[in-house]
């Protein structure tokens, strides 16, 4: 058995990543971060701010990347209520741990600030002076440099150290479980934010992932949609794996469906890849679960969508 470490859930999504995220979490000794957190690998989050800071620096790129992390911590996060939970992530997080590791992060990441005039609205024509309520100038701020991107990286970690530790300190459990599905196509950060990380990858039939992405509000209603939405993933997680070293890394892949059809076994066999002993849990995979959606398609349309990932299905190793 290999030692405890964070974990990350990963998928396509619908295919299995929150249940199986619940089963991690049932566990004594594993804490689920009870939320999608969105802040390490979305747009504006920490991936794009670890790249803006070092190989893609200049002050204006890093005012950018600033700007876009602290709307999506201080705005977005904020306001948006996970509507099954009822809570947002500093919420589900901790206020106190989520908002002492954003205070903390500025000072570390700004090296300075300056206000910068702002012309007024008839600047350039008449040269009117700015009206009484237009703002005369606007905060900028200068990112600090890391030209040595662990340096930033250990910035990151501290911040989600004190986030997720303290959630699972909180729970009473050394361990603490994140799942984000879009993980999936950003492993090589996580495992540069944690090199020590297992990161978890559920998989699921293609076809039963269209099937049950055409009832989602957040994706395409239709096959074609779907379609559009879902291959260049597939195709993406596959171009990487080819060439990732996946043998020195804590990498579990499974399919949703041995999970279903062999269970309390698999069950046994995930908790070792993540170090930790079995766990009798309440939740499970089951089969009728996972197959409810197979008569969605008729004849022809399968074959359309078997057609369009016929080499994806291959590749995940179903038939």
């Amino acid at each position: 058995m290999v030692a405890p470490s964070p974990i990350f859930v990963a998928g396509t999504g619908r295919s299995g990543t929150s249940q199986l995220a619940n089963i991690l979490g049932e566990h004594p000794r594993v804490h689920r971060i009870p939320i999608e957190t969105r802040f390490l690998v979305d747009p504006g989050g920490f991936r794009d701010l670890a790249d803006a800071l070092t190989i893609r620096y200049d002050p204006y790129v890093g005012d950018d990347a600033l700007r876009r992390l602290s709307d999506l911590l201080t705005r977005r996060l904020v306001l948006n209520i996970d509507i099954d939970r009822g809570h947002n992530v500093p919420q589900a997080i901790g206020e106190r741990h989520y908002w002492g590791a954003v205070g903390r992060l500025w000072p570390e990441l700004v090296a300075t600030t300056f206000d910068e005039p702002v012309p007024g609205a008839g600047f350039g024509h008449t040269d009117w002076p700015p009206g009484p309520f237009e703002p005369q100038s606007r905060r900028r701020a200068v990112p600090r440099y890391f030209s040595d991107r662990s340096e930033l990286l250990a910035v990151l970690r501290r911040a989600v150290d004190t986030m997720f530790g303290g959630a699972a300190e909180d729970a009473g459990k050394p361990i603490w479980c994140e799942k984000t599905p879009f993980n999936l196509l950003c492993m090589d950060f996580l495992w540069e934010l944690y090199s020590e990380a297992t990161i978890v990858h559920i998989k699921r039939h293609p076809v039963a992932v269209v099937a049950s992405h055409i009832d989602q509000p957040w994706a395409p209603s239709t096959v074609e949609g779907v379609l559009a939405w879902l291959k260049p993933i597939y195709d993406r997680w596959l171009a990487w794996k080819a060439n990732a070293d996946l043998d020195t890394r804590r990498y579990v892949e499974i399919k949703a469906e041995d999970l279903a059809a062999a269970w309390p076994e698999q069950r046994k066999a995930l908790f070792e890849s993540v170090g930790v002993d079995d766990f009798a849990t309440a939740s499970t995979f089951r089969t009728r679960n996972l197959h409810h959606r197979d008569d969605r398609f008729d004849s022809d349309t399968r074959a359309l969508i078997e057609r369009a990932l016929g080499d994806v299905i291959a590749a995940m190793g179903y038939r």
